[in-house]
């Protein structure tokens, strides 16, 4: 059984910053690609950014030269550095890991962390 468990989120300040965990646990030999993804109110869920095996990221254009995603291979986790935020990053972040198995490939879901932009 695999588990995704996210941090980080919470209320901040528009141009504040806050940094996002995700860890994952359970019958894992490794993690493909790491991702995180949002999903505002009333809004699809949209990729934010993703990082390879091989740490090569992508980014979508809403947040280019302000967020980061990082991952820790030894502890199974990724992040997400989120900085100079806007009150239209508020949504629910939601991290995803592709993990291969002796079943298959499957994606894997955290439970989602709150982050809210507003002064």
């Amino acid at each position: 059984q695999v588990q995704l468990v996210e941090s980080g989120g919470g209320l901040v300040q528009p141009g504040g910053s806050l940094r996002l965990s995700c860890a994952a646990s359970g019958s894992i030999s490794s993690i493909n690609a790491m991702g995180w993804y949002r999903q505002a109110p009333g809004k699809e869920r949209e990729s934010v950014a993703a990082i390879t095996s091989g740490e090569s990221t992508n980014y979508a254009d809403s947040v280019k030269g302000r967020f980061t995603i990082s991952r820790n291979n030894a502890k199974s986790t990724v992040y997400l550095q989120m900085n100079s935020l806007k009150p239209e990053d508020t949504a629910v972040y939601y991290c995803n890991a592709r993990i291969p198995t002796n079943r298959g490939t499957y994606d894997y879901w955290g439970q989602g962390t709150q982050v809210t932009v507003s002064s």
